[in-house]
C-alpha cells in the first residue's frame, strides 16, 4: 500500500545549504528507520538494496518570484541561503510496500515531539505528521493499490503531470532530461509492477502523445556530482480506438505518480511528479 507521509519540522537552530542536500536528506531517513529498525536502516544503506521509498527536498514557504519556479506546482529542491531556526518545514516521505510502512509503525505512533533529529549539525523536531489529503498540502495521500486500479478512470484521455523537483531518465548508458513518454510511463510500470502486485500490459506508452509542454531543464549539484533534470508540466492524451481497460491502466499509473516519482534518484528528492486535475493546468 503506497502511503505519501508529510512531515512538519522545526529546526532548533539554523540549517546551512550543504546540509540540505539530497543525500543527507536521504540520512535523516536512514536515522529515523534505524531509530525504531537498526536491521532495516542498515539494509537501506546498502546501495543494492531494494528502496521502495521516496524523499522530497526540505521545503519551506516561498513567494513565488523564487528563482527556482516555473509553476505554483514545483517545489524548492536547492537553497541559497540557512533555513533559519524556528522557521517552519516541511518533508515527504513516500513509502511503497506495506512491510516498510509496518516496521515505521512505531516512529509514527510514538512520535515525541520534544526529541530532536540532526541533519548535519542542525537540531529538528518532527511536531506532526500528515498521512491523508488536505487541501492545503496535496502531497499527503495514501490508498492501497488495489484502490488505484479500481478507482482509475477507463474514460479519462488527458493525463497532465508536473514535474516539481528535477526529473532525469537513465537511458543505455547516458542520462537524459527530456521526459518522454516511454521514459514517464515505463518508469511508473517498473515500479507498479515491482511492488503492487497487480500485472498491467507492458506496451502503454504507444498510444499515448504529448498535447502540451512548459518544462525546462534545471540543474542541482553537491560536493559529489551534477544532476540535470526537467521541471515544469506536460500534458498527454490517449488517442486512438483503445480499450477501456488499457485507457483505465494508463490512468492507474498516472495516479500511483503522486507516491513512486519518476526517474532517478527519487530516494535523494529527484524526480518527485504528480498529476493535476485539469482545472489545474
Amino acid at each position: 500500500m503506497p502511503h505519501s507521509l508529510v512531515l512538519n519540522l522545526l529546526p532548533k537552530c539554523s540549517i546551512i545549504p550543504q546540509f540540505l542536500t539530497g543525500r543527507h536528506l536521504h540520512a535523516l531517513f536512514l536515522t529515523l528507520v534505524s531509530s525504531v529498525d537498526r536491521e532495516l536502516g542498515d539494509r537501506l544503506h546498502d546501495s543494492s538494496a531494494d528502496k521502495a521509498f521516496t524523499i522530497s527536498p526540505l521545503q519551506v514557504k516561498l513567494n513565488h518570484t523564487s528563482r527556482n519556479k516555473i509553476s505554483d506546482h514545483t517545489l524548492q529542491w536547492e537553497h541559497e541561503k540557512p533555513i533559519p531556526a524556528g522557521t517552519t518545514c516541511w518533508w515527504r516521505i513516500s513509502l511503497l510496500d506495506d512491510t516498510l510502512f509496518s516496521k515505521l509503525t512505531q516512529l509514527w505512533l510514538n512520535l515525541n515531539p520534544t526529541h530532536s533529529w540532526h541533519l548535519g549539525p542542525a537540531d529538528l523536531y518532527i511536531t506532526s505528521i500528515l498521512g491523508t489529503p488536505e487541501s492545503r498540502q496535496p502531497w499527503a495521500s495514501a490508498a492501497t493499490y488495489t484502490q488505484l486500479y479500481e478507482q482509475a478512470s477507463d474514460s479519462e484521455r488527458q493525463i497532465a503531470f508536473s514535474f516539481c523537483t528535477p526529473t532525469n531518465f537513465r537511458q543505455g548508458h547516458f542520462d537524459t532530461a527530456l521526459p518522454t513518454r516511454e521514459c514517464v510511463f515505463n518508469s511508473l510500470l517498473q515500479r507498479w509492477n515491482k511492488y503492487s502486485g497487480i500485472s498491467l500490459e507492458p506496451n502503454l506508452t504507444e498510444v499515448i502523445f504529448p498535447s502540451f509542454f512548459n518544462i525546462r531543464t534545471a540543474i542541482t549539484a553537491d560536493s559529489r556530482s551534477k544532476f540535470i533534470g526537467c521541471v515544469g508540466e506536460i500534458n498527454y492524451r490517449i488517442l486512438g480506438n483503445i480499450d477501456p481497460l488499457i485507457i483505465k491502466q494508463i490512468n492507474a499509473l498516472a495516479n500511483f505518480a503522486l507516491y513512486c516519482g519518476a526517474g532517478r534518484k527519487t530516494t535523494m528528492g529527484m524526480g518527485m511528479i504528480r498529476r493535476l486535475n485539469m482545472t489545474q493546468c
